[in-house]
């Protein structure tokens, strides 16, 4: 099925651009789950049968795959219903800022088919965490874990930002499994500068303290926090970063977001300004992955993502250190057979190594 796709959606898609085409796919699955039968006959297309070796518990919280989206792919959660039957084993929407924005001019979203890639340069463009939350509780079904990705308005200077990222989670911690705070993005002008040591361990200090209160007060559950950081940190960096995100007591990492690196790029598209993702992110996020492991001794969860294709891909980060991984980039170009796919052939690998569960394979390699 996946070749309808390749060779009869995707040239269709590629032709418009592809903000537009992000939208009309986003619009046909949002369409398609209203339709009866419809999430059933996705399900029986592209979902990935139950697996004894892929599913784990990761920071408190099953997982039936370590395959899951990655957050810019559904801003909005305009079709978590319908990304949950295709094989995934968790969502992450977002990033969700505290008030809606349009994001960058347009165009801000580039393909380049021969690198495999994609370059955008979006700007949390979302509808805002009140009618993000608002969606989330219409929801008739969700099948996987979903993350909520959080991030702060454009206009809202750093020494602020705090109010941002807590202002989300008062809006959004009832509808989340977990979130992940966003301060890598290059995307927004200065949001990097909050990975720097001090003021990271502030920022997730007080995401943190929020997020207590809000279980508290409201009697949920504790949900984890995770921090994303990006793949252009100096070793220097990435040290001070990683060690003021655990001595806050975050609760995992996701890595990478995209990077500002253009190596060995060959489409004519190569030099538009934004974020790299897809192919070429992939041998940087992975080595990034097991840097973090071992600045961590193993001890928090990491989630990679970055440039993953196929179950090998996904299999190197894994060995890196990581317990889950996410996919985008590869989804455009694939298409919605990709989970069902790597999932399997994650599983021959596992098999081919004496392995029998995903979970011997974290960090071997680290």
């Amino acid at each position: 099925m996946n070749r309808l796709y390749t060779r009869a959606l995707r040239p269709l898609l590629f032709r418009l651009d592809a903000e537009d085409a992000h939208h009309v796919t986003l619009a046909g699955l949002r369409r398609a789950v209203r339709v009866p039968g419809a999430l059933e006959a996705l399900e029986a297309l592209y979902g990935t049968p139950p697996s004894g070796v892929l599913a784990s518990t990761v920071f408190g919280l099953s997982f039936a795959s370590p395959i899951g989206l990655a957050a810019g792919l559904d801003k909005n959660a305009m079709s978590v219903e319908a990304w949950g039957r295709v094989g995934l084993g968790f969502l992450e929407v977002g990033t969700v800022t505290p008030r809606p924005q349009g994001g960058n001019p347009r165009p801000r979203l580039f393909r380049l088919p021969s690198d495999a890639a994609l370059i955008n340069r979006m700007g949390f463009n979302n509808d805002g965490a009140d009618v993000v939350a608002e969606r989330l509780t219409r929801l008739r079904e969700r099948r996987v874990p979903l993350g909520v990705n959080i991030g702060k308005n454009k206009d809202t200077p750093n020494e602020e930002a705090e109010l941002d990222y807590r202002a989300c989670l008062r809006s959004l911690y009832a509808h989340g499994d977990f979130f992940v705070v966003n301060v890598s993005s290059p995307n927004t002008p200065g949001l990097r500068a909050l990975q720097a040591g001090d003021e990271l361990a502030r920022l997730l200090r007080g995401v943190l303290n929020e997020a207590d209160d809000l279980r508290v007060r409201h009697l949920l559950p504790a949900k984890p926090i995770l921090v994303k950081i990006a793949p252009d940190l100096t070793d220097f960096e990435l040290e001070t970063t990683v060690s003021a995100a655990v001595s806050a007591g975050v609760g995992g990492f996701v890595v990478s977001n995209t990077t500002l690196s253009r190596d060995h790029l060959t489409h004519e598209k190569r030099g538009e300004t934004g974020g790299l993702s897809g192919r070429p992110l992939r041998e940087r996020s992975t080595a990034l992955v097991r840097r973090v492991h071992r600045l961590t001794k193993g001890r928090v969860p990491i989630v990679g993502s970055g440039g993953v294709f196929t179950g090998r891909d996904a299999y190197d980060k894994i060995k890196a250190g990581a317990s889950l991984v996410e996919v985008y980039t590869a989804l455009v170009y694939e298409g919605p057979g990709l989970a069902r796919r790597v999932n399997a052939e994650l599983t021959a690998l596992l098999s081919a190594d004496g392995l029998t569960h995903v979970s011997q394979a974290v960090g071997v390699d680290a």
